[in-house]
């Protein structure tokens, strides 16, 4: 069966998720996965859903149209494709890696672009900037996912070279033993 994506954007208030995961459930769609955020004071948001049988993308899409005038909110339907098809699991391993410092222009773009140069995947990335030279009021945070065919150790030291150059302290920390740290 075919899956969606309902993406949710708008001016962040109380009861979006309620409303959204209530339409869904009115139309019989399963609500397999959410993702959700506040950026400043905006909502984004991600459900993904299997429809009931004989509701398509496009008729989801208008009951939202109709459920949600008014509420400032832009939503759209997208097709995830078809579940059934087999696929080969790859093992990755999860990094963590933390930069902290000064604010500066194409932090990002800097970091990302390392990343990508060696094949792999940032799969959750939060920048917080608050502008100015204080060095703790401005946070970036990636969870990177390492597949083994990705030189790990050449890619963590352009990273701590780039960290260096821009004044920066940066942090790459297995994703299980930042785990286990924070348990205790």
């Amino acid at each position: 069966m075919n899956k969606l994506i309902v993406t949710v954007l708008g001016k962040d208030r109380p009861g979006i998720i309620s409303q959204i995961s209530a339409i869904l459930y009115e139309n019989e769609c399963n609500l397999e996965n959410v993702n959700q955020m506040i950026l400043q004071n905006q909502f984004a948001g991600f459900f993904f859903v299997e429809p009931s049988l004989g509701l398509g993308q496009a008729q989801l899409e208008q009951i939202f149209l109709d459920r949600t005038q008014g509420t400032g909110l832009t939503i759209h339907v997208s097709p995830l494709g078809t579940n059934g098809g087999v696929q080969e699991e790859i093992q990755t391993e999860i990094f963590l890696i933390t930069t902290i410092g000064p604010d500066q222009k194409g932090l990002v773009a800097r970091f990302s672009s390392i990343i990508a140069s060696f094949n792999a995947n940032i799969i959750n990335l939060k920048a917080v900037f608050k502008g100015g030279s204080d060095p703790n009021a401005n946070v970036m945070s990636y969870q990177v996912s390492i597949t083994p065919d990705v030189d790990a150790p050449a890619m963590f030291k352009a990273l701590r070279e780039k960290g260096c150059e821009l004044n920066l302290d940066i942090r790459i920390q297995h994703k299980n033993i930042f785990n286990a740290i924070n348990k205790i």
